[in-house]
């Protein structure tokens, strides 16, 4: 979905978003970009939008950590208002977030499936692993998603700076990191360019 054609970006930082978020009681996550940068402990690039990821069944918190927020289901480059209260439907992930409809954009939410205990991957049901693999903590303890899940997400798009976030944490996955995401790419591409890369 295109910033440009629904308005700007002002996004929060992970440190902002932790303090709006940290009281919910459902999990959450940063994700995308800042993830790895903040598995790194090192700003890699500039990043134009802030990704946060949570499970479904954690939506209806969203509208008490944002009180007087408008919140939109983005959906094949649409937004819809959402009353408060009101969750996504069955298909949708996306939600944009904005402290008032003059203001611009600052949070991009992404609605994650879940078994119990286990993180499910929307793209295939079947890949799935326990949260405590999925989602990590920095030193400050904010939460951010692990990066062979992140780059799992990325691999589909494989945009520049997807290559360049697999550049740059590459070296810094350890074995079982690596053997995981090497998995998951053979699973839904045993062609995909990435697998050279890992070994």
């Amino acid at each position: 979905m295109a910033a440009e054609t629904l308005g700007d970006w002002r996004p929060l930082t992970p440190e902002q978003a932790h303090e709006r978020l940290r009281a919910l009681t459902s999990p959450w996550w940063i994700a995308g970009g800042h993830a790895i940068d903040l598995f790194l402990g090192v700003r890699t690039r500039a990043h134009t939008d802030l990704d946060v990821g949570l499970f479904r069944d954690g939506q209806a918190e969203i509208f008490s950590a944002l009180h007087g927020w408008e919140i939109h289901a983005a959906v094949n480059g649409r937004l819809r208002l959402l009353a408060a209260g009101e969750t996504l439907r069955r298909g949708e992930h996306g939600l944009w977030c904005r402290p008032g409809a003059a203001l611009p954009w600052a949070l991009e939410l992404m609605v994650n499936e879940r078994d119990g205990a286990d993180w499910v991957y929307r793209r295939d049901p079947e890949v799935r692993r326990p949260l405590d693999h999925v989602v990590l903590h920095d030193s400050r303890g904010i939460p951010y998603l692990a990066p062979e899940v992140q780059l799992l997400f990325k691999s589909k798009g494989r945009r520049p700076r997807d290559e360049q976030d697999l550049d740059v944490v590459l070296p810094r996955l350890d074995a079982g990191r690596r053997e995981w995401l090497r998995a998951q790419l053979r699973r839904a591409d045993p062609a995909h360019p990435w697998l050279r890369r890992l070994g």
